[in-house]
């Protein structure tokens, strides 16, 4: 069993809440460690004075936090940013930017079902550093196959960037054996691993990563802030220049606040799998796509590997019915859809695209992702509003 927690301040009274990969509440925990340096202790981390050593100690407490989390070796780095798109861009434009190879052939790997902010830096390395990017296809669960790395990669390759499970359908990527073939071809590993922690246990060493992101809001800390770890030895050039904070990585006087918030999250997210959360939320997940099998017989297809998967997310088709159709009825649960409507016209995903899933299965999409104050008694109510919805 999980940790028990007393009902979300901001959930209560609400519609169930199954978008946890969208964005969680703070935990109210979280909320405490932040508001003394909120309310009181306002000191510039980078000062000498009493004020200024108070709001160093916090930082450097945070810093340690995070690193427990991720199993990060003591003489590795942390550097905090303001988002995970900076800090996937500082991972990805800072480790190409700062290598030798830049003007040589150098080559950045990625794949095809990335986030975002990963492909954009990817784009940007291409267009202003004339940098090779090679985008790997994935197969019909949104797996890279390590053979396709291996095919791939060349003596040229500065960084392969593989997130750790995808944030629509949950397919969690094999990061150490891809991380092996990078090693062994002189190359550096970076994984966006925002949606895996606090869900599944991640250890950067078991990895064998270089660069790893973890995001605040998706672990019960704030928006506006986030974390690239940086393993012993790795050059980056920042994305942010300036002043020496953060390493001299990260310009721009540190959002203490933030940061405790970001550290006492961790702190939480460390006590919650030992307790046991990723075997509940497996279980709730298990137990809301069986209860939506059987209310629409014959309807359901699940996008995404079935195994290996995170324990609180589920993608699902739903046969007859077009997703944003679905939400527009929807009442009593909030969701997401797999699909986006532009100018009137739904646009099928482009992670469920990349899979080969078809058009219309993939418009008919929904995501469904649990988290820390989900129970079996909302599970059966959002099946039971998600299949009146498509009856309507």
């Amino acid at each position: 069993m999980g940790t028990l927690v007393a009902p979300h301040p901001g959930l209560e009274g609400g519609p169930v809440y199954l978008d946890y990969n969208a964005t969680t509440p703070v935990d109210p925990a979280v909320l405490a460690a932040m508001w003394p340096h909120l309310a009181r202790e306002f000191g510039n981390p980078s000062s000498s004075h009493a004020y200024g050593l108070t709001a160093h100690g916090a930082l450097t407490a945070a810093r340690r936090q995070v690193q427990a989390l991720l199993g990060a070796a003591a003489d590795s780095s942390l550097v905090f940013t303001g988002s995970g798109s900076e800090a996937d861009a500082l991972a990805i434009r800072g480790a190409v930017l700062a290598s030798p190879r830049l003007g040589h052939g150098a080559r950045v790997i990625t794949q095809a079902t990335e986030h975002p902010a990963v492909l954009a830096a990817c784009e940007e390395l291409r267009e202003l550093h004339s940098v090779r990017v090679t985008v790997l296809p994935v197969d019909a669960t949104g797996t890279v196959d390590p053979q396709a790395v291996e095919d791939a990669i060349d003596e040229d390759t500065v960084l392969v960037s593989v997130m750790h499970a995808n944030n629509e359908t949950g397919t969690i990527q094999p990061i150490a054996q891809i991380a092996r073939i990078a090693h062994a071809h002189g190359a550096l590993m970076h994984t966006d691993a925002a949606q895996s922690t606090g869900k599944i246990a991640v250890d950067a060493g078991t990895l064998g990563v270089d660069l790893l992101t973890v995001v605040g809001h998706k672990v019960y800390a704030p928006k506006g802030v986030a974390a690239l770890y940086v393993a012993p030895g790795v050059a980056l050039r920042p994305v942010v220049g300036g002043g020496g904070q953060e390493g001299g990585l990260r310009a721009g006087t540190e959002n203490v606040p933030y940061a405790v918030g970001l550290g006492r999250a961790a702190e939480l997210a460390v006590a919650a799998l030992a307790a046991g959360e990723t075997t509940r939320l497996a279980g709730l997940r298990d137990q809301l796509h069986a209860r939506l099998d059987e209310l629409l017989p014959g309807r359901v297809h699940l996008n995404g590997h079935p195994t290996d998967r995170l324990p609180n997310t589920l993608n699902l088709s739903i046969d007859g019915v077009r997703a944003l159709n679905v939400l527009d009825r929807l009442d009593g649960a909030a969701v997401s859809a797999g699909s986006a409507c532009h100018s009137g016209q739904d646009t099928p995903s482009p992670v469920l695209t990349a899979m080969g899933v078809p058009r219309q299965q993939a418009l008919s999409a929904l995501r469904l992702s649990l988290g820390r104050w989900s129970t079996s008694a909302e599970a059966d109510q959002a099946a039971e509003r998600i299949s009146a919805a498509t009856r309507a």
